[in-house]
């Protein structure tokens, strides 16, 4: 009764660290690949033992963009004063609407990421394209498919959210998403090949309309 804001409820994932995958299968090939891998930083401060947290999230350029979803969310708890040095997650959220902050970890794709996610990803019935969300405990036992939680799938209208890293310019981004709808282009080619209909005009324009609807809803949840 005294939520903010729109929610569901899911299993409880206790791994510390996420990470988001963009991964393709070309349709009758028997071996996918990732495409990019973005680490989440979750929005964090560092106590300095004299000011409360909201002082120190007003103080941070990226806190400071989301002060009003956390004065929401933590309420008199943004009393508190953390000693000098302490950290603390103020947002254990993986997403741009909740101050996380997207870092290209591409260099860490090898083929044993490759093969763990391939083997996920097959058991979801003509899944070619999309990015996944991943929660896990470390990087050497997720490559080797253990201690890990997939906690979101996002399909055709995924985003490589490794071009948002603040040291790419936006000339990267522009080459990265004509990349991938290259390769989007291509897989439904062959799936329209393989007897997949195109949507028509009406389902497209319904598709396009509901995406720039909950565009809207996100920045105003983010407000």
């Amino acid at each position: 009764a005294r939520a903010t804001l729109d929610f569901h409820i899911q299993q409880y994932v206790q791994f510390p660290n996420e990470i988001g995958i963009f991964y393709y299968r070309i349709p009758g090939e028997e071996k996918g690949h990732i495409t990019g891998l973005v680490r989440k930083e979750f929005l964090t401060v560092t106590g300095n033992g004299k000011d409360n947290l909201h002082t120190l999230l007003r103080k941070d350029k990226r806190g400071i963009m989301y002060i009003r979803s956390l004065e929401n969310m933590h309420r008199d708890k943004l009393e508190e004063v953390l000693q000098p040095g302490e950290k603390k997650v103020v947002s254990p959220y993986g997403n741009h609407a909740r101050g996380a902050l997207f870092l290209d970890h591409s260099h860490l794709i090898d083929s044993r990421l490759e093969a763990t996610v391939d083997t996920f990803c097959r058991r979801i019935p003509d899944f070619y394209f999309g990015r996944l969300d991943v929660r896990y405990e470390d990087m050497e036992l997720l490559k080797d498919g253990k201690q890990f939680m997939l906690i979101e799938v996002n399909g055709a209208g995924a985003e490589p959210t490794h071009m948002y890293d603040p040291r790419h310019s936006i000339f990267f981004a522009w080459k990265e998403i004509i990349r991938h709808w290259n390769i989007m282009g291509k897989i439904s080619w062959i799936n329209h090949r393989n007897g997949i209909p195109y949507p028509g005009l009406r389902e497209g324009i319904r598709i396009f309309t509901k995406e720039s609807d909950d565009a809207v809803k996100l920045a105003m949840m983010s407000e």
